[in-house]
């Protein structure tokens, strides 16, 4: 495993000491950050005395909304194909740009008993399901949808169950839908199911049923709020790591 070296924003940004009074800086995060994201804010605060607003969100619609102008300094994706969109448009400064995270997409059932399973394409998904939906995000534009749909078009599983989907506007609806009983099994991320007690999981799928599943960051090039820099450093330190692997994410650079 190669040691752990902060990664530091010097190229875009001067380097400044945490200033004395308090300030703000806004950072859109994919939803699936969530549980992350509320340990992460307050230690952010405690270390640098400035405000931290967080936007939580699909990648999908947190994109749009970047594109279409809204104010932030940075941004963490749950799919590096919305983070490209977004470089290729010039609304990310380049030199900013690192994978931060990575996860995994599993199969969960509601509540505490479920059996585990095997997700090879020899599993009669729809016999599972029976009447009742497959809760996914939705699978043409959120990231977990995304990954979902192909780990289940690699194993011959999709054109079965695609008329039982359930589509959420992000992983963590989708998640809620299996939790509160509405939907008998989900696809999300192994993090989103870790914090969730009222569901188990009972798969997760191979590895090369899908992309590598990485949590690019990045600052936007409209940013000149001088705490930017303060926050990509904070986000790619020890102490985000400890939080962030404390959720079941993976460190990328590892």
């Amino acid at each position: 495993m190669k040691s752990f070296r902060p990664f530091l924003f010097s190229i875009a940004f001067s380097t400044l000491a945490f200033p004395v009074a308090a300030q703000e800086v806004t950072l859109f995060a994919a939803a699936s950050l969530k549980t992350a994201m509320d340990q992460l804010e307050p230690a952010f605060e405690r270390a640098t005395g400035a405000d931290l607003r967080v936007s939580l969100a699909g990648s999908s619609a947190l994109a749009r909304q970047i594109q279409q102008g809204a104010p932030a300094d940075v941004f963490i994706s749950a799919n590096p194909g919305w983070m490209d969109q977004l470089e290729a448009d010039g609304l990310i400064t380049p030199e900013t740009r690192r994978d931060l995270l990575a996860n995994e997409i599993v199969l969960v059932a509601h509540g505490a008993d479920a059996a585990p399973v095997t997700l090879n394409a020899d599993l009669d998904l729809p016999a599972m399901l029976g009447d009742a939906p497959l809760a996914m995000a939705l699978v043409d534009a959120v990231p977990a949808g995304i990954y979902g749909r192909t780990a289940l078009q690699s194993l011959g599983l999709w054109d079965s169950v695609a008329p039982h989907v359930a589509q959420a506007d992000n992983v963590r609806a989708a998640l809620a839908l299996v939790a509160l009983g509405e939907a008998p099994l989900g696809v999300v991320y192994a993090t989103d199911a870790a914090a969730e007690p009222d569901v188990t999981v009972i798969g997760t799928f191979p590895e090369d049923s899908h992309d590598p599943i990485l949590y690019p960051l990045a600052a936007l090039a409209d940013s000149t709020n001088p705490l930017t820099a303060d926050l990509l450093n904070f986000l790619s330190g020890p102490e985000a790591r400890a939080i962030f692997e404390g959720q079941g994410f993976t460190w990328a650079s590892d």
